[in-house]
């Protein structure tokens, strides 16, 4: 599975440089990226203690903001970076005041993911409610990051839990904490246990 989704991946993101010629959207999908990483070298110093929190788009922002705010308290002399994978919740929320960086994400290819946390270097890591990418996940795990889901909220007809149940399984068991909420499929747990 890893070999596939990494095939997909890349192959996606070949294709989606195509797609600013059809989309305003995709316009700033694409654009907006090819600014991530000079946003985070003008915002983020080497010597920096950081945050990290990825929402997918508007609403999983909103969602995390009360978490944001008490982290902001707690570990004031870090700074703060936010990351979206959305243009609505990017181009919404690209000046907001909590964060020291607000950023996209680069798409879940090994290199991109490696640039990324090298610029970012973060303390712990925080993903709001959906977003599963392994890559991502995977290399936090060996770079022994802390990595946090919360407000997670499962149903067994998501892509996540229907017919990749063990492979997204290896995908939970990256998170140090999780805090969800999931009506289960039959075979999931079972699945999550033989993955153990």
């Amino acid at each position: 599975m890893p070999v596939i989704y990494n095939f997909l991946i890349y192959t996606a993101s070949l294709f989606i440089k195509l797609t600013p010629f059809f989309s305003k959207k995709m316009q700033l999908f694409v654009n907006g990226r090819k600014q991530t990483l000079a946003v985070l070298k003008q915002n983020i110093a080497p010597t920096d203690k950081t945050i990290w929190f990825h929402a997918a788009s508007l609403g999983e922002y909103e969602q995390g903001i009360p978490v944001i705010e008490t982290v902001k308290t707690e570990y004031p002399t870090h700074k703060i970076v936010v990351s979206f994978f959305s243009p609505s919740g990017y181009e919404i929320k690209k000046n907001n005041t909590l964060a020291d960086a607000t950023v996209y994400l680069p798409l879940d290819t090994k290199s991109n993911v490696k640039a990324f946390l090298k610029a970012v270097h973060p303390d712990f890591v925080v993903f709001v409610k959906y977003e599963f990418w392994p890559n991502y996940l995977n290399q936090l795990r060996k770079q022994q990051i802390p990595t946090y889901l919360i407000s997670g909220i499962f149903r067994p007809e998501q892509i996540f839990l229907n017919g990749t149940v063990v492979f997204t399984a290896k995908l939970y068991r990256l998170f140090d904490i999780f805090l969800f909420r999931m009506k289960r499929p039959k075979n999931f747990y079972k699945a999550l246990v033989l993955q153990m």
